[in-house]
């Protein structure tokens, strides 16, 4: 696997197509406690600046544990294309119309009462620190790789793979 450091929009383009392919991610919060809060949390949208936006409970344990500690880790993984994602990053939570008309959804509908549920709120995750896993020729080439590595029984280099930090 080679390292690739990517930054600004060759970062930002990695993220968005990493994170919104995985769609769910495991979202923790109070990361100075053992074990880490964690849940899985549906991702709305990665913007332009390579922020990531969820919909949640305003009344959730997530949120007040976001307004003790702002920071969050974010873990994504689409075993199917063996790509993973790592978003350190800083949450903000929004209650204001403007932006829950922006990022609603109508899935969300699941959990409230629509967009005017006293409820909804809006979490905007700015990453600071990410990381990737991803594989350049896919999973069914580095499945192949691997299986006449185990058959010959020379070892694989497993250079189909990159992963490297994306700074925004």
């Amino acid at each position: 696997m080679s390292t690739q450091n990517l930054t600004h929009l060759e970062a930002i383009k990695k993220i968005k197509e990493l994170s919104e392919k995985a769609r769910i991610c495991m979202f923790c919060t109070e990361l100075e406690t053992v074990p880490v809060n964690s849940r899985p949390m549906t991702l709305q949208e990665t913007d332009d600046s390579g922020n990531l936006w969820f919909i949640s409970s305003s009344v959730s344990n997530k949120n007040f544990e976001i307004k003790e500690d702002r920071r969050v880790q974010l873990f994504f993984m689409n075993n199917s294309d063996s790509q993973y994602l790592s978003v350190y990053g800083e949450a903000s939570v929004y209650k204001d119309k403007a932006t829950i008309e922006e990022k609603w959804s109508p899935m969300a509908k699941a959990w409230f009462d629509g967009k005017d549920d006293p409820d909804v709120s809006i979490i905007r995750v700015e990453p600071k620190e990410t990381y990737y896993w991803d594989t350049k020729a896919g999973k069914l080439v580095s499945l192949f790789s691997f299986v006449a590595s185990a058959i010959t029984g020379i070892k694989t280099n497993n250079s189909d793979g990159v992963e490297g930090n994306a700074t925004v």
